[in-house]
């Protein structure tokens, strides 16, 4: 959470379910078959459990997964393993609850703790996202592996972006992905490195004796953009290429200006013809500082 906190936008600066839907169906209609809702936490928005019921029935669409803090999900959880999401990461940088209420300037951890523990007993598939941040929770790195050990999740630690406000000259993180890995395989020299999967963000790892696997995403080393095939919309509607880009579309002005489906397609077209090589690229073309990542999206 950033110092200053948030400030929460007017319901009509961000896109309806209605427009979500449209621009969903639209894509999905133009090839795409995997969708994933964003948090921070997506349930904060009245009745997110009937929106996402609603895309889970959308024809040809294969996949709907969700990314959430956990804070106010348990009670949902039954829900999405009826309307099939395939797939939930959740935020969690630490498993100490005084460590959580300082990072997060929010005493939540029992809530996201039964989050954790229903979706395992729903058979839900979990991927626990830890962002590393040196002095603030990198000595719980080891802790967080341990959570593969006892549970069938997928345990990956990120490394930290510069999407905290700060301006272009963002130091790198001190932990970096080849430092993280170095740091777990000390105290698990067993440890395999998996076959990545196309497209994948992270590199998998199993441990003998574990239920659950280990990841890694190099985030800020940005190693996995040659076969990267995801696009963002953020809550405003606004479309990125990549994570690092200053934005590339107003999809809710078109929207809201009675663009066609056909008009909606010729747009999106010529936006993805467009993506840069790599998030470096991406970041070169920027011309303010970066946002926090709370106005993104996880």
């Amino acid at each position: 959470m950033p110092n200053e906190g948030m400030t929460f936008l007017p319901r009509e600066e961000i896109l309806s379910y209605e427009e979500m839907e449209r621009l969903i169906a639209l894509m999905v209609d133009m090839g795409i078959r995997k969708v994933r809702i964003t948090g921070g936490e997506p349930f904060v928005k009245k009745d997110m459990i009937d929106f996402l019921a609603r895309i889970c029935s959308i024809d040809q669409l294969d996949e709907v997964h969700i990314t959430t803090n956990g804070v106010l999900t348990e009670p949902h959880i039954p829900k999405l393993k009826e309307i099939g999401i395939k797939s939930v990461n959740l935020s969690l940088d630490t498993i100490s609850k005084e460590k959580f209420k300082k990072i997060t300037f929010r005493d939540e951890f029992d809530n996201v703790m039964k989050s954790f523990h229903s979706f395992i007993a729903h058979g839900i598939p979990l991927k626990i996202n830890m962002v590393v941040m040196d002095q603030q929770n990198s000595d719980d790195i080891l802790s967080m592996v341990e959570l593969a050990r006892n549970y069938p999740v997928d345990v990956r630690f990120i490394e930290e972006m510069p999407f905290n406000g700060n301006s272009h000259e963002y130091v790198a993180p001190v932990w970096n992905y080849k430092k993280i890995m170095a740091h777990i395989k000390q105290q698990y020299p067993e440890m395999k490195a998996l076959p990545i999967p196309p497209h994948s963000t992270s590199k998998s790892y199993h441990i003998p004796g574990f239920k659950g696997k280990i990841g890694v995403i190099a985030a800020y080393s940005r190693t996995f953009c040659h076969d990267c095939n995801r696009i963002r919309i953020t809550a405003k509607g606004t479309l990125k290429n990549c994570l690092y880009d200053n934005g590339v579309l107003d999809l809710k002005t078109l929207l809201r200006t009675g663009y066609s489906d056909e008009e909606l397609k010729v747009e999106l077209l010529k936006i993805f013809s467009q993506r840069p090589k790599d998030g470096f690229e991406a970041a070169k073309s920027r011309d303010s500082s970066y946002e926090s990542m709370t106005t993104i999206g996880g």
